[in-house]
C-alpha cells in the first residue's frame, strides 16, 4: 500500500510532534492549518515541502489522510464544518472520544478513524523522544484505514493496538498511570519541605527511585516489581508512616491509606505478604487515626 499524503488541522503540541515525527520517517506532509498563523509557519519552516493552507477546507482537498489535532471539544464541530472529499480519510487523536464524533465526515463518504499515541506530550521536542516504543490506540471504519494507521504506528517505532469497547476505560487507565503519577510525586516531594528542604530537592532525589521502579516493572512485571514495607509485611513501618503523616501532613493520610489498601493484594499476589500481616495491615489502615 502506498503511503498517504498527510494534512494536519491544529498545530499544537500533538499536531506539531506527530507531523515532525511522521515526516522524519518518510511521510509527505502536504499542508497544515492552524488558528495561529505563527504556529503553522514555524512548523512548515522545518518541513520545506509543506505549505500553510488558508482554511481547513484546503487541507481536506490537499491530502489523502487528514489529522484533526485540535482540542477534543473542537473535533466534532470542525468535522461538521468541512465538505469532505470521499477520497480523504479523517482521523482524530483523542484518547477518550471514539470515531462517532467524525460522523459528518463519514456521511460525506470518508473513512474515519482514531490514532492516539499512548504517550505524554509535554512539548513537541520531548514528545519526539518519547514516541518510539509507544503504543498507538487505533480505531477505523474500514480495514484499509486500519492497516494504514497500523503501518504508521510501526513506522514510528510504536505498537498498534486495535481498540474496542468503551474507549473511556482505556483513557482512564492512561490518566491514572501518567497524570496521577505526577500528582503522587507532587505529594511525595512536598513532604521534603517538612525536612527543611525544598520540594525540588525531594523531586530530584525521588526521580532515580521512580526510574528504578519503572525498570523493575519492565524487567519482572507485576506483582514481583513491588517492594517496600507492605511487600515485606512490615506493619510497624506503616504504623510509623501513619503517625508522622497524621502530625505533619494530615491532608495526605486518606490518599496514603487508600494506596496502601490497594497495595496489600499485590503483596499477597507476590507471595511476600502473609495472611497474618495482611490482616494486621488492613485493620490498622481501617482504624480511625488521631491527628497530632
Amino acid at each position: 500500500m502506498d503511503r498517504p499524503t498527510l494534512g494536519f488541522i491544529g498545530i499544537g503540541t500533538v499536531g506539531t510532534a506527530l507531523a515532525r515525527a511522521l515526516a522524519a520517517v518518510g511521510y509527505a506532509i502536504s499542508a497544515v492549518s492552524s488558528r495561529t498563523q505563527e504556529d503553522a509557519e514555524r512548523l512548515t519552516s522545518s518541513l520545506p515541502k509543506t505549505r500553510v493552507a488558508e482554511t481547513p477546507q484546503g487541507i481536506a482537498e490537499a491530502c489523502d489522510l487528514c489529522f484533526l489535532t485540535v482540542n477534543d471539544d473542537a473535533i466534532e464541530p470542525l468535522a461538521q464544518s468541512i465538505d469532505w472529499p470521499p477520497r480523504c480519510a479523517v482521523v482524530h487523536c483523542s484518547g477518550t472520544a471514539s470515531i462517532d464524533i467524525l460522523g459528518a465526515a463519514a456521511e460525506d463518504g470518508s473513512s474515519v478513524g482514531v490514532f492516539h499515541p499512548l504517550q505524554t506530550f509535554a512539548s513537541p521536542e520531548q514528545a519526539a523522544l518519547n514516541i518510539p516504543g509507544s503504543t498507538f490506540g487505533i480505531e477505523a471504519s474500514t480495514d484499509d484505514l486500519a492497516r494504514m494507521l497500523s503501518e504508521m504506528a510501526l513506522a514510528l517505532g510504536g505498537t498498534p493496538l486495535r481498540l474496542s469497547g468503551e474507549k473511556a476505560i482505556y483513557h482512564a487507565s492512561a490518566v491514572i498511570a501518567s497524570n496521577y503519577l505526577v500528582t503522587l510525586l507532587q505529594m511525595a516531594s512536598s513532604l521534603w519541605e517538612k525536612l527543611g528542604l525544598s520540594a525540588k530537592d525531594g523531586l530530584d532525589a525521588l526521580l532515580p527511585l521512580v526510574r528504578g521502579t519503572l525498570a523493575n516493572l519492565e524487567q519482572v512485571g507485576l506483582p514481583d516489581a513491588l517492594t517496600g514495607p507492605i511487600a515485606r509485611g512490615d506493619v510497624g513501618t506503616v504504623e510509623r508512616h501513619l503517625d508522622v503523616l497524621g502530625c505533619v501532613a494530615p491532608e495526605l493520610l486518606p490518599a496514603y491509606k487508600e494506596l496502601a489498601r490497594r497495595t496489600i493484594p499485590i503483596g499477597r499476589a507476590k507471595g511476600s505478604l502473609d495472611d497474618a500481616s495482611a490482616t494486621r495491615l488492613s485493620a490498622r489502615l481501617d482504624a480511625e487515626h488521631d491527628v497530632g
